[in-house]
């Protein structure tokens, strides 16, 4: 199947002769490829009688080549799957069986992506960018105090670097654009966080998808945003040399020397919101986060402080749980 979606990727029409060529396989069969295509993919494919078969919208596929030559093994070591369940999921199977961090673990598409809170990411095949990072974390707690912010920005710094000059932060690593979501980031340890651990850091971005049933939320892409397909490699890549680069001032300072930049590109900075945890929900007007990076809120005036993977934040015109 992927020599087959590599041969179509271009967006041109093939021959099924050319098709049964490059597979080795009879004309017939090629016909019952299509279809398995179709089926086990989600793709979707135009057919003209007498030129052949092509993909209804070309594909940017990751492919080991290009990213090396465009020297991701320079940043970290890497694997590329064509389906897994999480790249999370298969990272920490990666540390379990003796990986040594750091390394990378991306998929053309999951069939159980996870975000926060429990739900479930998205994942077409071929059009976004599923990846998870493994890193190891030496300094216990402190280290590990704004991580996800830190990494939210360097997602955000990556999508303005590829023309997504709009791109903002909403607290605590959610990445907009337009108020829509685009990119997001998911966090898992192993070890003791007091001590030396791992950090599994996952990293979803719509990148080509144009249209997708399953998500409750407004969403965007940067295909639906740029309007032209986006080379998936260029965005690992870029992603990859702003994490290091992020990642490595954190490691040496603490999130307080991003406090400034994070609130900066906050998007919900003096606006009025509903935080929930749980069933308590309280209003306040954001003030900024501080330097461990929890949410600072003013509720009835007094200053509160908010952390914790479980807490959602919503504008107070949109109560969505």
């Amino acid at each position: 199947m992927l020599t087959l979606l590599k041969l179509l990727q271009d967006g041109r029409f093939h021959s099924g002769q050319e098709i049964g060529d490059a597979l080795c396989i009879s004309r017939s069969a090629v016909w019952k490829q299509m279809r398995r295509l179709e089926a086990e993919f989600g793709v979707r494919l135009s057919r003209v009688r007498g030129r052949g078969y092509k993909l209804t919208n070309p594909l940017a596929l990751l492919a080991d080549p290009t990213l090396r030559e465009r020297g991701l093994p320079d940043v970290w070591p890497f694997y590329i799957y064509e389906t897994l369940d999480s790249t999370n999921t298969e990272a920490a199977r990666l540390l379990t069986a003796g990986g040594e961090p750091p390394f990378l673990v991306l998929a053309e598409r999951q069939t159980a992506g996870r975000g926060r809170r429990g739900r479930v990411w998205q994942s077409p095949f071929g059009v976004n960018v599923y990846l998870s990072l493994v890193i190891r974390v030496q300094k216990g707690a402190r280290q590990l105090e704004g991580l996800s912010l830190v990494v939210g920005l360097a997602v955000m710094q990556a999508l303005r670097a590829s023309g997504l000059g709009e791109a903002g932060l909403k607290w605590p690593n959610d990445i907009l654009v337009q108020g829509k979501k685009i990119a997001g980031v998911l966090l898992e340890l192993t070890g003791d966080p007091a001590d030396v651990c791992d950090v599994v850091v996952g990293v979803g971005v719509n990148v080509n998808m144009e249209s997708e049933s399953g998500i409750e939320q407004p969403w965007t892409s940067m295909r639906l945003e740029l309007q032209h397909l986006i080379d998936r490699n260029d965005l690992v890549c870029a992603l990859s040399r702003h994490l290091h680069g992020y990642l490595a001032r954190h490691a040496e300072l603490g999130f307080a020397a991003f406090q400034e930049e994070w609130e900066s590109s906050h998007l919900w900075q003096g606006r009025e919101v509903v935080l929930i945890a749980g069933t308590q929900r309280i209003e306040g007007l954001v003030l900024g986060v501080d330097h461990v990076g929890a949410l600072r809120l003013s509720v009835n005036g007094v200053e509160q402080r908010y952390s914790g993977g479980e807490i959602s934040l919503r504008l107070c015109d949109d109560h969505r749980a």
